[in-house]
Order: C-alpha cells, then sequence, then structure tokens
C-alpha cells in the first residue's frame, strides 16, 4: 500500500522513489515510537508523575500528527522540529524521576533522530541530548553511572551518525545512477516527462516560455560499423562535452537514444532556440572528432504552447526532426505551432 504518490510516478522518477521511501521511514518511527510510549502515559500518571505523562501525551500527539500529515496531506509536519526537543525533555526528565529505567528511552531516541532530520541537524540535536543527559547522570547518578552513560551514548550516536551518512551517500548515488546516461553523463528518459511539465507548468501559470532542441547524429551506424563501437561511444562522449559547452546552466541535455539528444532551454523562445540549434550544427561540423571522424547533424526546434501535454511538445519536435532527416539532414526544422481549434458558434448567433 503506498501512502505518499502515485506508483506509476514513482517508477517513473527515482528522485521521488528515495524521497517516498524516506517517508515511509519517518511514518513508521513515528507510528511504533507512538505504540511504545502511549502505554507509559497511563504508568507514569498512575505513579504520578503527571508532568512526564503530560511530556508524553504531547509526544505522542506530535507523533499522531505526523502520521495523519504523511497519510493526509503528503507533508512532514512541522519537519519533524518537535521530536527532537520533546525526546531531550522526556528522557531528561524521566531520568531524573525514575533513574536508570529513564535512561533507557534516550538510546532508541537519539538514533532515531537521524533517520527523521537532516545530517546536521541531528547531529546539533544529539549533541545537546547527549550534554543534557551528561549533566543530569552526573547529578542524580553514581560518577561511576555517569561515565558509562556519557560514553555508551555517544558511541551509539557515532554508530547511528556514520550509518545514517553512508545510507544517504547511497542514495545520492542510486539517483545519480538511475537518472544519469553512464556513457556521456547526460540526463536519461527517467527524467524527461517531469522536466518537460516542470515547463510546462510555467507556461501556463506564469506564461514562462520554453523550448526544446532535438539532435541527432546523422549515419552514426556509419562510425560503428568502420570505426568500432568503441570508437563511437567516444564519438558520443564527445559530443555531449562539446554541446555543454554551449549551454547556459539553467538549460538541461538529455540522451534520450543511441545518437539522439534533447536540449531543454527555459525562458527560451522558438527563435533563439533556433539560432543555438544553428550554432550546435555548426560546432559539430566545424571540427573533427577522433581519428578525423567527420559528423553532422539534424536538429529540431520547439516551443511549448498553450494547453499541451509533454507528449504532445516531444512529438512535434520529434515530427519535425523527421523532416530534418527526409530532407536532407544537416540542418534544422521548426515545429510547426499547433492550431488553436475554433468553437464553432451556436445555430442562434450563426442565424443572425
Amino acid at each position: 500500500m503506498n501512502l505518499f504518490s502515485p506508483g506509476d510516478q514513482i517508477a517513473r522518477n527515482p528522485t521521488l522513489a528515495v524521497l517516498g521511501f524516506r517517508r515511509q521511514l519517518m511514518y513508521h518511527l513515528h507510528f511504533w515510537a507512538f505504540v511504545a510510549i502511549a502505554p507509559l502515559i497511563l504508568v507514569q500518571w498512575q505513579q504520578e508523575h503527571y508532568l512526564l505523562s503530560a511530556l508524553l501525551i504531547l509526544f505522542c500527539l506530535n507523533a499522531l500528527l505526523v502520521i495523519a500529515f504523511l497519510k493526509f496531506r503528503n507533508s512532514y509536519f512541522l519537519n519533524g522540529r518537535l521530536f527532537p526537543f520533546l525526546a531531550v525533555v522526556a528522557a531528561g526528565y524521566s531520568t531524573v524521576l525514575n533513574g536508570h529505567s529513564g535512561l533507557y528511552w534516550a538510546y532508541p531516541a537519539a538514533t532515531a533522530l537521524f533517520f527523521l532530520l537532516p545530517l546536521r541537524e541531528a547531529i546539533a540535536s544529539n549533541i545537546v541530548f547527549i550534554s543534557v543527559m551528561a549533566v543530569i547522570s552526573f547529578l542524580y547518578l553514581p560518577e561511576t553511572e555517569f561515565w558509562r552513560i556519557v560514553v555508551s551514548l555517544g558511541l551509539t550516536c557515532v554508530f547511528a551518525m556514520v550509518f545514517a551518512w553512508l545510507v544517504g551517500k547511497l542514495q545520492q548515488e542510486l539517483i545519480w545512477l538511475a537518472t544519469t546516461d553512464p556513457l556521456t553523463g547526460c540526463l536519461n528518459r527517467s527524467q524527461l516527462a517531469d522536466v518537460l511539465n516542470t515547463q510546462i507548468q510555467m507556461r501556463e501559470r506564469y506564461e514562462r516560455v520554453s523550448s526544446l532542441i532535438l539532435l541527432d547524429l546523422d549515419f552514426f551506424k556509419a562510425i560503428n560499423d568502420e570505426w568500432g563501437h568503441q570508437a563511437g561511444d567516444q564519438v558520443l562522449r564527445e559530443m555531449a562535452t562539446r554541446l555543454r559547452k554551449r549551454l547556459r546552466e539553467m538549460d538541461q541535455l538529455f540522451r534520450i537514444g543511441g545518437e539522439e539528444f534533447m536540449i531543454v532551454l527555459p525562458e527560451t523562445r522558438q527563435r533563439d532556440a533556433d539560432t543555438l540549434a544553428h550554432q550546435l550544427l555548426a560546432s559539430i561540423s566545424a571540427r573533427p572528432f577522433l581519428n578525423n571522424i567527420k559528423l553532422t547533424a539534424s536538429a529540431s526546434v520547439a516551443e511549448v504552447s498553450h494547453g499541451e501535454t509533454w507528449s504532445v511538445w516531444l512529438n512535434r519536435a520529434d515530427q519535425a526532426l523527421y523532416q530534418a532527416k527526409a530532407h536532407g539532414r544537416n540542418q534544422v526544422v521548426n515545429a510547426h505551432r499547433p492550431v488553436p481549434s475554433v468553437t464553432e458558434p451556436p445555430p442562434d448567433a450563426a442565424a443572425t
């Protein structure tokens, strides 16, 4: 059961997949924390620890709000900021009242912080947490216990921090592998729909136009046949390098096929994209690639129009690229703008 986003969207966007798993982790940590802490409210109340009971009630209410916000609003309540505060106060006060039995709750709470908060915030929160528990242990427990508590709690935090850091690095690496073409370093098709939809939303909401360029190397198969696939791979890598040198930081370069590339140009009219496309073709044909391989490319340009989906936008560019190939290659063809539909007037209006 997926609580947070449609399965097809997560499958298409690896970034959303990682975010979805992280939210499920938050969901389950708060759920089981609620299950574990809720019975203690009654226990502490029966022992006439009313303030501690109130703190535990707040802790459980925060857990329920986090669960509800994740499930029904797809957001993280207060970004988890209440958890470290309530955990420090409740664990510290429980240790003052109950001694070692209160101290035991500090260990799972300190570990959980590394999975609920960004790493730097979790480190800062745990420094405060350990300091508070050290002061309480020094004041209310024997000196020998104080050192054991500080060292063991500190080591628990260090181990949890290292594990959380490695998991974060692994997530970044998995996202990179899933969204990037390993040969050229360009974005791959997994990000295509989301990037184009973002530009469409900017067009619909803020009238900010965007254009895309489809670019395909001419007769690339002949390179593989004559010089081998390794040479073809080197040509593709150099091709991506040449394209990047002509692009702005905000532009996004995709490899969407064997020798086909797509460039998304935010805040760019079709005429400016057409100028860039001609410059790119000139840079490809002006200088040979390795082993004196001379290449040309064909390109198409399409500006996003009101009301069209990303697939329609891309299809217009693809049809224009087909025309560039059919009409002799080594040229740029601009995609035709969609003709707006004309609504026929009602019969009465026509009669008048």
